[in-house]
């Protein structure tokens, strides 16, 4: 059912005070909805409209009340805030969001965070222009985040979606102008990239990795594209072995591959590493402490 619109807003302008009774009574609707953060989203609801951050806001206009009892409507029956503002952020970096385009999540942080500390070492070590390659990058988050952070990467973005691969070029433009490029293709084809096999110092992915049946909330099952989330298989794990192998055949000797992952696959996908030809494999923990990456030497 769909929820109905707030009662009693006012009809004129808002003052300081009305505006945050607005924001805390939108927080108590949210959470009703089973929205996790509804403060957090109540606010930024808000600040969209306002333009600015609630602290700095004395007040709002007459046409403020209806206009975010809509939005808040939006958000309650749990369509997702990043698309409701068509904006996402990584590391910092505001993204553009879409319907059909994967949303970045808190947990890819450090992986991203890892894929960055593996290219700055190859520049420390003397390494001149650090060849990166993200494969499945969906939104080029990820590959922004590279070039923006590593001002020496040359970074290859992969992506299967003729619409998330269009995003990403327009995020990556728009953050890190001609630093990116991106490939409409399958990153596991091994005919894409050949011409760059054994040279690249990086490889990072979010690749799809979720188990059959396995999506946590209704919201992603109902928004997210399933290309984006499903591995194949009963594990999840088709395509992120997958990504591996190719992963085996872009790195150079030495490189590193960083790869998200269910925080039940490290084990297997550690095993799978070090199975396909890497020297060295180890897990890394997502800031819940939940086991989140895989990162192998080549």
């Amino acid at each position: 059912m769909v929820p109905e619109l707030c009662g009693g807003a006012p009809a004129g302008a808002v003052d300081r005070y009305g505006l945050r009774a607005l924001v805390r009574q939108a927080a108590g609707r949210l959470a009703a909805a089973g929205v996790t953060s509804p403060q957090v989203d109540a606010r930024i609801l808000a600040e969209h409209l306002l333009g600015r951050a609630l602290l700095l806001a004395d007040g709002a206009d007459g046409d403020f009340p209806a206009a975010y009892d809509a939005l808040v409507l939006r958000r309650e029956c749990r369509e997702p805030l990043q698309h409701i503002i068509g904006r996402m952020w990584l590391r910092g970096a505001e993204l553009i969001s879409r319907p059909g385009v994967f949303i970045v999540r808190p947990e890819t942080e450090v992986v991203a965070g890892a894929a960055i500390e593996a290219a700055r070492e190859v520049m420390d070590g003397g390494g001149g222009v650090v060849l990166t390659a993200d494969l499945c990058t969906g939104s080029g988050a990820i590959a922004a985040c590279v070039a923006k952070e590593v001002p020496g990467a040359r970074v290859v973005a992969v992506e299967i979606s003729e619409t998330a691969a269009s995003l990403a070029r327009e995020n990556c433009e728009r953050l890190v102008p001609g630093r990116v490029e991106v490939i409409h293709a399958d990153a596991t084809d091994p005919l894409v990239l050949h011409d760059l096999n054994g040279q690249v110092d990086v490889v990072v992915s979010n690749p799809p990795y979720v188990p059959a049946g396995a999506v946590e909330d209704a919201e992603t099952a109902q928004h997210e594209p399933t290309v984006a989330l499903y591995g194949g298989g009963p594990d999840g794990l088709e395509i992120p072995i997958d990504v591996l192998v190719r992963s085996v055949a872009l790195l150079r000797t030495g490189g590193v591959l960083v790869m998200e992952h269910d925080h039940e696959q490290g084990a297997l996908l550690r095993a799978a590493a070090l199975g396909a030809g890497f020297k060295q494999a180890e897990t890394g923990q997502d800031l819940t402490g939940r086991d989140r990456y895989l990162r192998a030497v080549r």
